[in-house]
C-alpha cells in the first residue's frame, strides 16, 4: 500500500507538523533559560521536515524545502555562530566572550550572545539533518 493511499497518516501528519515546528521554536528560544537549545531544536525542526517528506513524498518535499536552501542554511548557521566569536575577538575579548556584545550591560550581552549562537546551531543542525535525509532518500533515484 502506497503512502498516498494512507489518508489517516496524511491528515494527522498535516495537522501535527505545525505543532512540531512550534515546539522546535519553543525549544530554540527557551534554551537559554532551561533545558534545550539549538541542537535539540534543530533536530526537532528537521524531524518535522523529514516527516513531511516521508508522508507526502520526496518530490513534494523538494518543492516545499529546496535542497539548495538547506545548503545555504548550513552556511548561514555557521557564519552566525562564528560571527559572534569574531565580533568578540575584534572587540578585544576571547572567542565567544559575550560580555563585549553590550558594553553598557554585560548581562544583556550574555543573553544576546547565547541567543545568536544557539540560533546559528539550530539553523545548521536543521539544514544538515535535512540534507542528510535528502542524500539518503534520493540515492535510489540516480
Amino acid at each position: 500500500m502506497r503512502m498516498r493511499e494512507k489518508i489517516i497518516l496524511r491528515v494527522v501528519s498535516k495537522a501535527f507538523i505545525p505543532f512540531i515546528f512550534l515546539f522546535a521554536l519553543y525549544i530554540q528560544f527557551h534554551g537559554d533559560f532551561g533545558p534545550g537549545g539549538g541542537f535539540q531544536a534543530g533536530v526537532v525542526f528537521a524531524a518535522g521536515i523529514i516527516l513531511y517528506g516521508v508522508i507526502f513524498g520526496l518530490d513534494t518535499m523538494r518543492l516545499a524545502v529546496p535542497e539548495r536552501l538547506m545548503e545555504y542554511g548550513i552556511v548561514l548557521g555557521l557564519i552566525l555562530y562564528g560571527g559572534v566569536g569574531i565580533v568578540s575577538l575584534i572587540s578585544g575579548a576571547n572567542f565567544l566572550d559575550y560580555d563585549v556584545l553590550n558594553a553598557h550591560d554585560p548581562t544583556h550581552g550574555q543573553h544576546l550572545g547565547i541567543l545568536l549562537v544557539e540560533l546559528g546551531v539550530g539553523i545548521t543542525v536543521t539544514c544538515a539533518m535535512t540534507t542528510i535525509f535528502y542524500a539518503l532518500a534520493g540515492r535510489g533515484e540516480k
